[in-house]
């Protein structure tokens, strides 16, 4: 009878821990809206309003500005944007300098212009401004050693400490290794970030750059919720616009991790054409649209 009675609560637990599975499965994830944004230099038009305008009729909504002289075009971009169903995304770099200069007066260069940066960015109410740690081209830059990365994470804690002051983020942008060595993968910019230790330091994937990694699904992942904060995209063989390369431009298996972690963030174009701008960039908008809802 104790054999019975304990095979029956045995049972009763097993189906209770089965019931709670099914509906755990069953519960529906929130599918967040695809947030496309443009670069300055992404849509046709002479002046900054023309752009908006022909954003607009895309359903773009997102803008992304350079960092260079932002600082003085604040009031620019908010009455540009007035009205508009459009806001600031992320801010493309635009700093002298290099975080990571051996030169002092290089560092300092970087410290100064970031940091006006970043003030802009957050009065623009921005998600935050690129940055990456080191180009290949800027030398004389520290060597690549565990010293220089922690030097780069307590560099970083200051700027992110600066960043959340001023309602922003530093977004950390990881290369290919054909433009900067240091910092490749998604998942190591993220741990950067992580070991920086500031709520304002995150970081972005690019699907441009990301022929580094072994999965577009697995190196969003590896940043996740709490660190992903921005991506680019562009055509997977020439750096064009989404669509220009054909078969070669598939998202989706990306576009699936960002929709199961909720991404409600932007995806902005950073990339040329060859194409008549005007249709090129309109196939492009349509193209991650039909993929993001196959994703």
């Amino acid at each position: 009878m104790q054999c019975s009675l304990a095979g029956m609560a045995s049972l009763a637990i097993a189906q209770l821990g089965l019931s709670s599975c099914t509906a755990s499965k069953e519960k529906k994830i929130e599918v967040p809206d695809l947030k496309i944004s443009f670069q300055e230099g992404i849509p046709p038009g002479e002046s900054l309003n023309e752009k908006l305008d022909f954003m607009e009729s895309l359903g773009v909504v997102g803008f992304e500005p350079g960092g260079r002289g932002l600082a003085g075009r604040v009031n620019e971009i908010q009455q540009a944007l007035k009205n508009r169903n459009i806001s600031v995304s992320a801010i493309c770099a635009g700093f002298g300098g290099f975080i990571l200069a051996e030169d002092p007066a290089v560092k300092e260069e970087f410290d100064t212009t970031m940091r006006e940066i970043v003030a802009a960015a957050g009065e623009l109410g921005s998600t935050g401004v690129i940055m990456v740690p080191a180009f290949n081209s800027q030398q004389p830059c520290l060597p690549h050693t565990l010293d220089t990365r922690k030097y780069l994470c307590e560099q970083l804690h200051e700027l992110g400490e600066y960043a959340v002051k001023c309602g922003t983020t530093v977004i950390l942008e990881p290369l290919n290794r054909g433009e900067c060595f240091y910092m490749r993968l998604v998942g190591d910019a993220a741990a950067i970030a992580r070991d920086s230790q500031s709520e304002g330091v995150k970081c972005m994937g690019d699907f441009w750059h990301m022929q580094e990694e072994t999965s577009d699904y697995g190196a969003f992942w590896s940043a996740g919720t709490k660190y992903l904060q921005h991506v680019h995209i562009a055509s997977r063989g020439r750096r064009l616009m989404p669509g220009e390369d054909g078969e070669k431009d598939d998202y989706r298996n990306g576009f699936r991790a960002l929709k199961e972690m909720g991404y409600n963030k932007f995806i902005s174009l950073e990339c040329g054409t060859k194409g008549e701008r005007k249709d090129t960039v309109t196939a492009a908008v349509e193209l991650m649209k039909a993929q993001w809802q196959e994703a």
